[in-house]
């Protein structure tokens, strides 16, 4: 049997095979325990810190990619022990496989930095999160988000960079220097996407809104739910879910409901010309005095705005504080249109019609 062990095969021993396959393979079933000291050991150099982190949290994140990062280091120092196979000495297009396999080593070494990386924004993120909640403010949360998204977009860039780099062996100095000409152009043909990067760096700064608040814009109303770095996705009366671009928000006018300090409502009431003026300003008095004596109601104004053309036209503006919801507003609403229809009818007054 021993002798058996001792024979060769591409150029390595089958007992030098075998002990490389023991070690990956103990490795793959001890990976998760590992992994978790590493977790354990990363966390605890980041607790030094001011952060306030949680652990089980925090392992959750990151324990994964440790797992295959511990797998992949292990099987290429125990597979770097062995003497590379004569045999297997051949190239696809001008590339040996020897090239080859260590451009797919290094490849996934790099993509598993990164993953590791963006798992540690999240968590990162969550912390900041938990901490934002706890203030009225909402423009941290906004940040939070922005931000998380942010970097994790340039994680990748920097990711594909060091491919590049360790695992393509490419200078990449040389590549940035192109890539400074090549994105240019691609500025130029990306303008767009560009003025909505910018933009939601504006609102970020600016502030015309959170994330949170109902805002009004080119016709749509809807509560602003994320900010990102291309559009603002907002949630519509209709309970639809639409993105905005960036640039739009900037551009245009919006109006930011949530800052509103009173809900108005308003109405238009035409009367017909043969109205007498003793009946007209009655009308008013009553609808003056069931406004005054509204309890949701801070402000009212009853005013004959236009008269002599088609019709004897009063305006009628009413407001309540931001307490009242925007159910009971509407409620409110209804009841005033009541009192507008029952009234004119105790008094026989009649109202316009348009044919």
């Amino acid at each position: 049997m021993f002798s058996f062990l001792n024979k060769y095969f591409l150029s390595n021993s089958i007992k030098s095979y075998l002990i490389v396959l023991m070690i990956i393979f103990l490795v793959y079933l001890f990976k998760k325990y590992l992994s978790r000291y590493v977790a354990i050991g990363l966390f605890a150099f980041l607790k030094r810190g001011s952060i306030v982190l949680k652990k089980d949290r925090f392992i959750s994140l990151v324990v994964k990619p440790i797992e295959f990062f511990i797998l992949i280091i292990v099987a290429y120092m125990a597979i770097d022990s062995l003497h590379y196979p004569k045999e297997l000495t051949f190239s696809v297009f001008s590339f040996s496989a020897q090239q080859i396999l260590n451009c797919i080593l290094n490849s996934s070494l790099v993509v598993i930095f990164i993953w590791m990386c963006i798992r540690m924004i999240d968590f990162v993120a969550l912390v900041l999160e938990e901490k934002a909640n706890l203030t009225k403010d909402n423009t941290d949360n906004q940040l939070i988000i922005f931000f998380k998204d942010f970097f994790k977009v340039l994680l990748v860039l920097i990711g594909c960079l060091l491919i590049l780099k360790f695992g393509f062996n490419r200078n990449i100095t040389a590549l940035l220097t192109g890539l400074s000409i090549v994105g240019a152009a691609i500025a130029l043909a990306t303008r767009e996407s560009l003025e909505n990067l910018i933009a939601s760096f504006i609102i970020f700064f600016d502030k015309p809104f959170t994330i949170g608040d109902t805002v009004k814009v080119q016709g749509n109303t809807g509560i602003v739910e994320k900010i990102g770095l291309r559009s603002v996705r907002m949630r519509t009366d209709d309970k639809t879910f639409i993105s905005v671009p960036n640039k739009l928000m900037v551009d245009s006018i919006i109006d930011n409901l949530s800052l509103r300090t009173q809900r108005k409502a308003e109405t238009k009431i035409e009367l017909l010309l043969n109205t007498s003026l003793k009946d007209v300003n009655t009308y008013q008095q009553g609808l003056e005095l069931f406004l005054k004596q509204q309890t949701q109601i801070v402000d009212y104004e009853v005013l004959l705005v236009e008269t002599g053309k088609n019709a004897h036209i009063l305006q009628l503006d009413y407001f309540s504080t931001m307490e009242v919801s925007l159910q009971d507003f509407s409620l409110l609403k209804q009841v005033v249109n009541y009192k507008i229809i029952g009234l004119a009818e105790e008094m026989h007054i009649k109202f316009k019609t348009t044919l």
